[in-house]
């Protein structure tokens, strides 16, 4: 059997068969394409080389090295101090988060 959604009654109804289109999906498709969102031609990949846009050099062979390399550090203390100063931060307000929020259960536990 299947099953409409009745707007009156706010319930599920029964229906007959051919009567049957799920909700939110429309009963027929368009018949005309969707019109074309970018007017301006696009440029392939390939066809940008050469032409200066990027004027760096790659860095990525670089610090793939550099963070590959086993000397014991672990990958987010790598760079050095500004690294271990923002792991120390998250973690201190990780832990002061997590002190806050036990001492507000402890309060909110207490009869008044």
């Amino acid at each position: 059997m299947y099953h409409k959604f009745n707007a009156i009654m706010q319930r599920l109804t029964g229906a007959r068969s051919s009567a049957y289109v799920p909700q939110g999906l429309k009963p027929t498709v368009p018949a005309e394409a969707p019109p074309t969102i970018f007017a301006s031609p696009t440029r392939m990949a390939s066809e940008a080389r050469g032409q200066g846009e990027y004027m760096g050099r790659n860095k990525v062979p670089e610090l793939q090295k550099f963070f590959q390399r086993h000397d014991g550090v672990p990958i987010y203390l790598k760079r050095g101090l500004m690294d271990r100063m923002l792991y120390r931060t998250t973690m201190g307000l990780t832990f002061g988060g997590a002190l806050y929020c036990m001492v507000a259960l402890f309060m909110c536990a207490q009869p008044k």
